[in-house]
This record gives structure tokens, C-alpha cells and sequence, in this order.
């Protein structure tokens, strides 16, 4: 038993931790009036409990208009243990899980593929790798969804900062950071700009807790919206300068243009005001960026190259220090103005105490030093060290799952990785982004596929693939997936594959055909023998003979198929006017012909012709039904059943007074020979003879 916390020396297979966490309170509601008499909890699938509340029987019977059908003995509920990112609905991670299996089994295929040519060069292997991974991170990104407008916002508003769009997700935040620090190699020479999108996306992420950028241009958009002159709230000024420090120049821009200024009746009053004003709006709007997509429709002066970059940045610096020291400061008489332009420009001049006091979190501190100060920082070990600092300068009280993912990045830890992608985003994070871990860090590489004896030699990729695996396989809608994931783990992928298979129902033809194209795909032909025999006879045994006979006929399943035969010839050999024959018969019409290639189903099809047109010769019906009945004795050695007479005596009698006509009959001149071989006729009268036997020793 796990050890309690007062004894944390005692012999436990789980012991507690003496540190607790404050307790984690579920709401259940049950509807139930009380009193309770019991609670029962009991595990689902999934995260999931099952609650079952009983009422309190009520001593004195109530009314009937009183009493709830809903919670007459009490009600069952469903309560979700919610680990993690909580804004994605249970349906949104549906859409995840299967949208994701064909970029990871597209992965999985040449990871295969490049296995197979490893004679080839390390670094052309590598390179190539490096890019399909890279295709395989953009696939998930895109399929984890892209931030769009509200649904109520038609037309924009011009006066309108900060756009309203759905709320972003951290498990995308978290994936895009693990594609920025691992597999995206441009983004390392523009690091800098991709966290800067990175935090124009996600800084409402950064902490649920504490003050950020994004929220403090919220707060500020909401207030303006009651204020005439904007120039005159210090509110203005500080969230323009917070959005300078982290880059997000259309903001910076679209906030100076709402100065007071530039209306049409003050600008006589205020030409040197608004011509400062202007001034910075033109230094922010041809800011130098290093990045590789001029068209992504932002503002600022584009560089490809590092030497373009540092020219163009030289060159803008000096503009901004000739502005700095200007005589035009002193004939703007607004101090707010003037202030709040010196602020700017001495962010974008990199001043250290104005870029700490713009900045509310370590992380958009770390994003300033990388635009205005260090901005060809190279390793995780400097990036590192510099978000030490910042984390001195703007200390956290609490770590989100988020900014501890981005500290173990940082540190190249990936164990601390792993861990929270695990603790905070699931696991669906940790099956998927092991191949963006691997991929950039060769000690990630040796840690997560090295086989451990403590794991029943399997790596820890192995395990988590076998844990999500396992997760898909426990719901219903999930499980169908949950293969692709088996077959990746080559240690006991397969094994559980095949238990898997095992317990899908059998009693869907879909469900069926589905198995056995997983079984085609990873060449499991023995469980797909196997699944066929179990489904043939579930469905024989459940009535469904037609679909019985068809599967063990895929499954060429001899020795089922003959006792099938049997039970068959049983029904078939009574009196062909017993209603049980033309139920076989309508069986044996409905399976066609081809079905006579397996066990003694043949043998019953030949035998049914031979008992109908024997019936028509005793009728008298059908003219050449003597010679059909001949020629079905003749290809098929039908009396020869060892099993038990074929004919009873009467009809073995009738059979050799036939072939006695027969032979006289050759004695006339008219006769007309058949095509019957020499020996035909006295092949069928021993057979007769010995069936004649059998058959009066069966009936005495």
C-alpha cells in the first residue's frame, strides 16, 4: 500500500511526497436532492470517473406531481480529470488525434526509408531528415489551428489595438517553440523575429496570474475608448512604449496616429508636435528586421544578410541619435509628448532601465534584449544566461507549463522537455513532439532511444508512443487510430497490436475489413487468419451462415469448412421435400459455385444436382434428367462417401434397374452411344453394390 505522508519512511511501492500541492476541487453536478445515502467513484475510460449518487430513501412516500424520473434511485455523472490545456474542447482533441496520424505516419515511412539507405552519406541523410521533419512540424502546426478573427467583429474598427480573435492555445504556443529551438534552422540567424511573432501570438500565455503586454494594451484600448485626448493619459504612452520593447511596430504606429496632433483644427497650433510625432512613426515604421519573408505584411526595413543588416541598422541608429538631440524638443510644448517620444527613442536606442520598466514578464524582457541589444546572440548556452538575468530583473512567482517548457529549451535539458510536455499538454505532446526533440538535440537523440533494462528493454520514446497507444485504444472513437501508433514501436508494438485486434468486435463487416488492412499493412497474416476463423464462425454460430462460410474461406480454414460440409450433407441428405433442405439449398444457391473450392462444400454442391435431377426422374419430368444424374455420378465419386450411405436401398435399387436398362439397351439397333468412358458403367454398379450394402446394414 502507498505509504502516508507521516510515515515517509515505510516500505511503499508508491510513497507519498511530504510536500503537498494545494488539493484540485471537481464540481459534480448531480441534481440529486439530498441527503445522499451513498457515493460511488469508479474509473472510466480515459481521464474520466464515473460518479454514481443514491438518494436517501424518503421515509414518507411523496406526492407523484413531486417526484423527478431523472433521480427517482439517484443519477450517474461523468466527472473529467482536466491535466493540462483546458481551453480545448474534448471533440477539438479528437479532430488533433486523428488529423496528426497521417503526418506522423508519413514521418514514421521515411524515417523507415532513410534506415534502409544508411550506406549512403551521414550528412546527406541528416539534411534530408532534417527537412522532413521540418514538414512534419508544419503539417501539426497547421492542423493545431490558426488565430482568427471573432466571429461578431464584420466590420474592423479603426480605432480598435489589440484585434478580438479566438483564444490561442498553449499546446500550439508549446509547439511552435519546440519548432523554433529544434528543427527550424533559419529561425536560429533571425531568433530574434521569430520570438517576436511568437510573442505577438502568445504573450497572453506567458502568465495567467501576473500583468503582460498583451493585457496591459486591453486594459488601455478599453480606457481611450472614454478618453478625447489620448496624448493626455500616461496609460497611452506606457503601452505604446510596451509594445515598442517587444517589437509589435503596427501597434506602435497605429497608437501615434491617434495623437491629438494630427486632428485637422489643431495641426496650425501643433505643427512641431506633430512633426516629432511623425518623425518617430517613421524611425518605428523602417525599424532594420533580419527576416526572410519581406511579405509577411509587417512594417520595417527587411534584411536577408547579416552585413545588409548591420549597415541598415547603423544607419537608422543614427537617424534616431541626430532626432535624440534635436532643438525641436524644446519648442514642443506638451510634456506628455515630449516624454513619451523620448521613451521611444530611447527603447529603439536600446537603454537598458526604459526597456526593464516597459517589459511586465522575464519572457518579453528576453524578446527586447535580443531586438535593441544583443541581436546576433548565437547558442542556447548565451540565450540561456541571458534569460537567467531576466528572470532576476522580472521575477515570476509562478512557472506555467509554458515558461517551464522554455526554461528546460533553454538550459538543453530534455528531461525537464519531456516532463512538461507529459505534465502540462498530454500525451499526445510527448508521442508527437519526440521527433522535434530528437531531432534537434543528439543528447535528446542518445536519451530517448537508448533500450532500458527498467522499462523491459524498451527506450522511453517506445513508452510514451505505448501510453498514448494505450489512451487512443480505451475510447471508442480513438481506437481505430491507436495501430498506427503500435506499429512505431518495434520492441512491443506489435504484441499489443495484436491484443488489440483481438478484442475489436467482430460482429461489424467494416470493423472487420479495417483489421485486415492493418494486418496487410504490417504483415500480420497470422492474426489475420486468426480474426478471419473468429469472425466466420461468430457470425455461423449467430445465424449469419452466408457470412460464416465467406470468412473461413478467406481464411481457408479446411477443417471448419468440412464439419460446416458435414452439417450441411446431414440437412441435404433428408427428403428433398423437407423444408430444412430448401433452406440449405437457398444457402448454397446464395453462395454461388466459387464456394465449392474449400473443404467438402464441392462435394454438397454436386450432391444437391445429383438428389435434384433424381427427383425429376422419379417424377417423370425431364427427359435427359437420367443422363444429368449419370454425368454428376460420374465427375464426382459421390458414392464412395465413406463417412455413410449416400442412397437409401429404394433409390440404390432404382439406380441399378436404370443402369440394368441401360446395358440391355445397347443390344438394340437403335441405340445411340453417350459419351461415357469404357469403364463409366461398372464403376457406378460396384459403387451401387457397395452402397447397397451399407445401406441395408444402416436400415436393419
Amino acid at each position: 500500500m502507498p505509504g502516508r505522508p507521516s510515515d515517509p519512511g515505510s516500505e511503499a511501492v508508491v510513497p507519498f511526497s511530504p510536500e503537498f500541492r494545494d488539493p484540485v476541487v471537481y464540481p459534480v453536478h448531480h441534481g440529486v436532492r439530498p441527503p445522499l445515502l451513498r457515493v460511488y467513484v469508479a474509473w472510466s475510460r480515459g481521464s474520466l470517473l464515473h460518479v454514481a449518487c443514491l438518494r436517501q430513501p424518503s421515509p414518507e412516500p411523496e406526492p407523484e406531481d413531486s417526484v423527478d424520473e431523472g433521480e427517482a434511485g439517484g443519477k450517474v455523472v461523468e466527472v473529467r480529470l482536466r491535466a493540462g490545456e483546458e481551453g480545448i474542447s474534448e471533440a477539438q482533441r479528437r479532430r488533433i488525434a486523428y488529423g496528426s496520424v497521417p503526418a506522423f505516419a508519413l514521418l514514421q515511412s521515411r524515417k523507415n526509408s532513410l534506415m534502409a539507405m544508411s550506406r549512403m552519406s551521414s550528412s546527406l541523410l541528416r539534411g534530408e531528415w532534417w527537412q522532413y521533419v521540418l514538414e512534419y512540424s508544419k503539417n501539426i502546426s497547421e492542423l493545431l489551428g490558426t488565430r482568427r478573427l471573432s466571429s461578431n467583429m464584420v466590420i474592423e474598427d479603426p480605432r480598435m489595438v489589440v484585434q478580438p480573435s479566438e483564444e490561442p492555445t498553449s499546446l500550439k504556443a508549446a509547439w511552435e517553440l519546440m519548432e523554433i529551438f529544434y528543427v527550424d534552422k533559419q529561425s536560429l540567424t533571425w531568433l530574434p523575429e521569430r520570438l517576436v511573432d511568437w510573442s505577438e501570438d502568445y504573450d497572453s500565455l506567458v502568465t495567467r496570474t501576473e500583468l503582460t503586454i498583451h493585457s496591459k494594451l486591453v486594459n488601455m484600448q478599453k480606457k481611450l475608448a472614454n478618453v478625447k485626448v489620448v496624448e493626455d493619459d500616461p496609460d497611452y504612452w506606457e503601452g505604446m512604449s510596451s509594445a515598442l520593447a517587444v517589437g509589435w511596430l503596427d501597434i506602435v504606429v497605429k497608437l501615434l496616429r491617434f495623437h491629438g496632433s494630427y486632428q485637422l483644427d489643431q495641426l496650425d497650433n501643433r505643427e512641431t508636435e506633430n512633426g516629432l510625432v511623425e518623425a518617430v512613426a517613421v524611425l518605428v515604421s523602417t525599424m532594420p528586421r533580419l527576416r526572410p519573408d519581406p511579405s509577411s505584411g509587417k512594417l520595417g526595413q527587411f534584411c536577408k544578410t547579416r552585413p545588409d543588416f548591420i549597415k541598415a541598422w547603423e544607419k537608422w541608429r543614427g537617424h534616431l541619435s541626430k532626432l535624440e538631440c534635436s532643438a525641436f524638443w524644446v519648442q514642443c510644448s506638451h510634456d506628455q509628448t515630449r516624454e513619451g517620444l523620448q521613451k521611444l527613442l530611447k527603447i529603439m536606442l536600446g537603454d537598458i532601465t526604459n526597456i526593464t520598466s516597459a517589459t511586465c514578464h522575464w519572457m518579453e524582457l528576453l524578446v527586447s534584449h535580443l531586438l535593441y541589444i544583443r541581436q546576433f546572440m548565437a547558442g542556447l548556452e548565451g540565450l540561456n544566461n541571458l534569460a537567467h538575468k531576466c528572470r532576476q530583473l522580472k521575477p515570476t512567482v509562478h512557472y506555467n507549463g509554458l515558461m517551464s517548457l522554455l526554461i528546460g529549451i533553454l538550459e538543453e535539458s530534455p528531461e525537464v522537455v519531456l516532463a512538461e510536455c507529459s505534465k502540462t499538454f498530454g500525451p499526445w505532446m510527448v508521442a508527437h513532439g519526440i521527433e522535434l526533440l530528437t531531432a534537434g538535440s543528439d543528447h535528446a537523440d542518445v536519451l530517448l532511444h537508448e533500450e532500458r533494462y527498467s522499462l523491459g528493454g524498451i527506450s522511453i520514446e517506445e513508452l510514451h508512443r505505448l501510453v498514448y497507444a494505450q489512451i487512443l485504444s480505451s475510447h471508442p472513437l480513438t481506437c481505430q487510430i491507436a495501430p498506427t501508433y503500435l506499429a512505431s514501436c518495434p520492441k512491443q508494438g506489435i504484441g499489443l497490436l495484436e491484443i488489440l485486434l483481438y478484442k475489436q468486435p467482430i460482429q461489424h463487416h467494416q470493423v472487420i475489413l479495417k483489421n485486415l488492412e492493418i494486418c496487410r499493412l504490417y504483415e500480420l497474416d497470422n492474426i489475420s487468419v486468426n480474426v478471419l476463423k473468429t469472425a466466420g464462425m461468430y457470425n455461423w454460430k449467430h445465424g449469419r451462415r452466408g457470412f460464416g462460410i465467406y470468412w473461413l474461406q478467406l481464411a481457408r480454414d479446411e477443417v471448419r469448412l468440412n464439419r460446416i460440409a458435414q452439417q450441411l450433407f446431414k440437412c441435404i441428405g433428408k427428403s428433398l421435400s423437407d423444408d430444412s433442405f430448401k433452406q440449405w439449398e437457398g444457402l448454397l444457391e446464395l453462395l454461388g459455385t466459387q464456394v465449392g473450392s474449400s473443404g467438402g462444400l464441392e462435394f454438397l454442391h454436386k450432391y444437391r444436382d445429383f438428389k435434384r435431377t433424381l427427383k425429376q426422374v422419379e417424377d417423370g419430368r425431364a427427359s435427359n434428367a437420367a443422363r444429368q444424374a449419370a454425368e454428376s455420378l460420374i465427375q464426382v465419386k459421390l458414392l464412395n462417401w465413406k463417412a455413410h450411405p449416400l442412397l437409401s436401398v429404394s433409390e440404390t435399387n432404382l439406380l441399378l434397374n436404370k443402369l440394368q436398362d441401360l446395358s440391355m439397351g445397347k443390344l438394340r439397333p437403335d441405340f445411340v452411344d453417350a459419351d461415357l468412358p469404357p469403364s463409366a458403367l461398372s464403376s457406378i454398379r460396384l459403387a451401387l453394390a457397395t452402397n447397397l450394402g451399407r445401406a441395408i446394414l444402416e436400415e436393419c
